[in-house]
């Protein structure tokens, strides 16, 4: 496995987490509608994160 697809993985993770930061921000100013958007966003990253790291992560056999 690449490095550069661990160093992107967690990339998307700390994306996902600053996005989440942000979206609570804007809903503690109770812009919802950005918060809102903001939290999508964060819910992609996260999804993206997840994909890639599904993809790295050693396949299991029937025997392990």
């Amino acid at each position: 496995m690449s490095q550069r697809n661990h160093e992107r993985a967690a990339e998307l993770h700390n994306l996902a987490a600053h996005m989440h930061t942000v979206a609570a921000v804007a809903h503690g100013k109770e812009d919802h509608l950005t918060a809102h958007e903001l939290s999508q966003k964060a819910h992609e990253h996260s999804m993206n994160a997840h994909r890639l790291a599904e993809e790295l992560a050693p396949k299991k056999t029937s025997k392990e």
